[in-house]
């Protein structure tokens, strides 16, 4: 764990997981600009293919989860943890888990990212992006306001945090990490989304949001996915019965060096030296 690193020793080692945090969500947000634009744009051709809007919005959710599938267990997703999410990286700080600079700087990239994201759509896409039906995949309450919207994103934030901790920690289940976090973001989409938008991000929220020039209620977005997802931490800290190790990767790899927890990748054994596999333990 790197907790003592001062904020250039964090920037001159770690600043390929900082670039790898920021690509990520920014890549998150582009399939989720454009999985919006081509099933609810009415410029496109889907929307009155697909009439039914609650079969649209699974759709969405299941491109969406399977976006968050692929960067998880992509090379680099393995590489930074794929927090995505300023929320993740807050409940892994709260566990000891992520260095007070790398937790920053995570933080930073992120937001970076989500803007960028959207911005790269709107810019590809133009006006239809903006179109009301789209809305720059803006996140908003539902019809039942602004206090059902709190709640709901800070209840599913926690189930998110809470399933990723229990899997990540878990010998046999952590490699289902990444599948789980990906179902449960589909899942959300599907059936949440109409209550709040379905964020748990507030990178997500205001990537959106600067681009649209739209600041009306991000509070809740800012305010519930951490809440949620700080719970998740400190219920999964107080139940010794669940409580196991782990760092703060969502899959760990094995060939993959790990700013978290230290973990180096062993050398290439030379031919006809005897191999190692090496083990983390977490």
């Amino acid at each position: 764990m790197t907790g003592s690193l001062t904020a250039g020793a964090a920037l001159r080692g770690h600043w390929p997981e900082y670039l790898i945090e920021c690509w990520a969500l920014g890549m998150f947000m582009v399939s989720a600009g454009f999985a919006t634009l081509l099933l609810e744009s009415h410029a496109l051709p889907l929307h009155d293919a697909i009439p039914n809007a609650d079969l649209r919005r699974l759709l969405i959710g299941i491109a969406m989860g399977l976006t968050a599938i692929g960067l998880i267990y992509s090379p680099w997703g393995q590489r930074s943890g794929a927090h995505m999410n300023p929320s993740v990286t807050l409940a892994f700080l709260l566990l000891g888990r992520v260095a007070a600079w790398d937790a920053l700087f995570y933080t930073l990239a992120q937001f970076v990212g989500g803007s960028a994201g959207v911005l790269l759509v709107y810019a590809l896409a133009g006006a239809p992006f903006a179109a009301p039906e789209v809305d720059f995949v803006t996140t908003l309450p539902g019809a039942a306001g602004p206090a059902v919207a709190f709640l709901a994103e800070t209840a599913i934030s926690a189930l998110l945090m809470f399933t990723v901790l229990n899997l990540a920690g878990s010998a046999r289940y952590a490699r289902w990490t990444g599948v789980c976090a990906g179902v449960l973001v589909a899942v959300f989409i599907t059936f949440e989304a109409p209550h709040s938008g379905m964020s748990m991000n507030p990178a997500r929220s205001f990537g959106s949001a600067v681009v649209a020039g739209r600041w009306r209620d991000l509070w809740i977005y800012f305010t519930a996915p951490p809440l949620g997802m700080a719970f998740a931490a400190a219920l999964y800290r107080l139940i010794p019965e669940l409580r196991r190790g782990g760092c703060a990767k969502l899959v760990h790899g094995p060939d993959v060096r790990c700013i978290h927890c230290g973990y180096e990748p062993s050398p290439p054994v030379r031919a006809g030296a005897e191999a190692r596999s090496p083990v983390h333990e977490g």
